[in-house]
């Protein structure tokens, strides 16, 4: 892959996580995600789920910053993401998805609006229209989430996906 490839695929992992738009990650970014998340799905912030995915968000952001934020600021640039998280997480995909895995855990359970351990498809989209991707990419996404075409997406499907979209090659 040529090298402005490489960067244009960076840059858009990067502008995932940076929910504000304001050029660095940090940890309201992770907050906001899961504030909109249980917007979306009416769960109040202070029940059980509320409260295991503001844990999963603020892990979530722990383990990136440890991975990435070089100058200890409380801020990773997309200069530190690309150097740091991006390279680190090539070379070990499966540090990134338990990094990930329990805001990861926590946004299917508030998702889940049944309780049977999956989200359906159509939920899939919702959460992922909540964290910004555009409608056509969330359909798109859900779509390919679903690994058995059962219209059910479980963390054993979405789990290694996430860090499979994050481990970006050259």
């Amino acid at each position: 892959m040529v090298s402005s490839e490489y960067e244009r695929r960076i840059g858009a992992r990067f502008a995932t996580f940076d929910q504000d738009g304001n050029g660095y990650i940090d940890r309201e970014d992770f907050s906001m995600a899961a504030k909109a998340l249980l917007a979306e799905f009416h769960t109040a912030a202070r029940s059980d789920k509320g409260q295991a995915l503001y844990a999963g968000a603020e892990a979530f952001w722990q383990g990136m910053a440890g991975i990435a934020d070089r100058d200890g600021d409380q801020r990773i640039t997309r200069e530190e993401f690309v150097t740091g998280a991006v390279k680190r997480l090539r070379d070990n995909p499966g540090r990134f998805a338990e990094i990930a895995r329990p805001f990861l855990h926590a946004a299917l359970a508030v998702a889940d609006t049944d309780g049977d351990g999956a989200v359906a498809v159509e939920d899939t989209v919702r959460v992922l229209r909540a964290l910004g991707v555009p409608e056509e990419v969330a359909r798109a996404t859900a779509a390919v989430l679903d690994t058995d075409t059962d219209g059910q997406v479980r963390e054993q499907e979405i789990v290694p996906a996430f860090a499979r979209y994050f481990t970006v090659t050259e």
